[in-house]
């Protein structure tokens, strides 16, 4: 049946099943490699990989005044293409157990959550920076995805984008405008402000497998 005629809801539905069995590699010990040679690439993306800044998304919701709905986002993000592998990249705080509710949900809805503890700096103020692993991900699956989804606007992120972009892969970039540099939106085939789009990836809004 052709993805074209289902219906929003049923749509959604495959994408989901379609998410759950490429995830499964880790439980049944499959490579990566194997994963991806067993999709079936029908649509203009083609197999894409995700990887979220969750600390840059976190701000950039808090500037746009809404609260991100995570499965809607993938949804969105994975419109016309096969998901690979969705990364959502955070620090973590042990103590935090509402933290550590909202990572475990991540983890069972399709995402593979990267933590680092977060450290207090001597100003008082924490931080927690996953550039490195950001880049180090982009750059060991680029082999095996035909898109890479650059969920942040951090410009320390430009060369991992302009490496990936070499090895032949399309980079899209999904940001605030007014929260990204200028340099990572110069390396990257495609923008996405996130304001355009806020009213299909925020928590009651309708779903964003409608057609847009």
């Amino acid at each position: 049946m052709d993805v074209t005629n289902l219906t929003a809801e049923a749509q959604f539905d495959k994408q989901k099943q379609e998410m759950k069995i490429i995830l499964t590699d880790e439980e049944t010990q499959m490579p990566i490699k194997q994963a991806a040679s067993q999709l079936n690439i029908t649509s203009s993306r083609g197999r894409v990989a995700i990887f979220i800044d969750g600390s840059n998304l976190f701000h950039t919701a808090l500037q746009l005044g809404i609260e991100i709905d995570y499965t809607k986002l993938l949804c969105y993000l994975t419109k016309e293409a096969r998901l690979l592998r969705a990364f959502f990249y955070t620090g973590v705080d042990r103590h935090n157990e509402k933290q550590q509710g909202f990572l475990l949900w991540m983890r069972r809805n399709g995402y593979r959550v990267v933590t680092k503890e977060v450290i207090q700096l001597p100003d008082g103020s924490r931080k927690s920076n996953q550039h490195v692993e950001i880049a180090v991900d982009m750059m060991n699956l680029s082999p095996y995805y035909d898109t890479a989804v650059l969920v942040s606007g951090d410009g320390e992120l430009t060369y991992a984008v302009n490496a990936v972009a070499y090895q032949g892969a399309r980079v899209e970039l999904v940001s605030l405008r007014g929260m990204t540099n200028e340099s990572l939106i110069d390396v990257a085939d495609c923008f996405i402000d996130l304001d355009s789009i806020k009213h299909y990836i925020k928590k009651n809004s309708d779903s964003c497998c409608e057609e847009i």
